[in-house]
């Protein structure tokens, strides 16, 4: 396993125009909060491949992968779930090129490799993290797991509380005979 690398100074590895270099590293990665809840990658460590290549100028080009695994509460029934996790992302650094040409991981030339894999695992999380894809989720009146309930949970519809004052009207109708 690779060395735990929580930045990485990019001019040490003395790289000229064009060149380049594949780095394997292990970085770890705090809990996310989504929801008000709280998602651990199940590693303690997570193997990193770091792809550095050189521009011209001080500038470089930056690609960075990993897999893992998200742990945490269902979005719907709030059982433990867990997300499957590919990121790959990349950055330039090019100094002096224009802002978006920055990378806010690198500053001096030297980069933030925990950083920029906590930002770019955020940016990989699916927008459900489910126990199951047919989780069907809590009851909304009464908070049971629905899907240990099964299909026939169900409840009485609670009257319209718009109509209540209604529910206290008692009319005598008279007959037309007069009885």
């Amino acid at each position: 396993m690779a060395l735990r690398t929580d930045m990485v100074d990019l001019g040490s590895l003395r790289l000229t125009s064009g060149e380049g270099r594949r780095l394997e590293a292990t970085v770890v990665l705090e809990p996310v909060e989504l929801g008000g809840e709280r998602y651990a990658v199940d590693q303690a460590a997570v193997a990193v491949r770091l792809d550095i290549s050189r521009t011209t100028g001080e500038g470089y080009a930056l690609r960075l992968r990993f897999a893992t695994q998200l742990a945490g509460p269902c979005m719907r029934c709030l059982e433990p779930a867990g997300a499957p996790i590919e990121v790959d992302a990349r950055e330039i650094s090019q100094p002096g090129a224009g802002e978006e040409l920055e990378s806010p991981y690198v500053t001096g030339g030297v980069l933030d490799l925990v950083a920029w894999a906590h930002d770019a695992l955020v940016l990989c999380l699916p927008a459900t993290v489910l126990c199951r894809p047919d989780c069907a989720g809590l009851c909304p009146i009464c908070g049971a797991d629905l899907n240990a309930a099964g299909a026939g949970h169900h409840h009485e519809p609670e009257p319209d509380p718009r109509w209540a004052k209604l529910a206290e009207l008692r009319l005598e109708l008279e007959r037309p005979d007069g009885v």
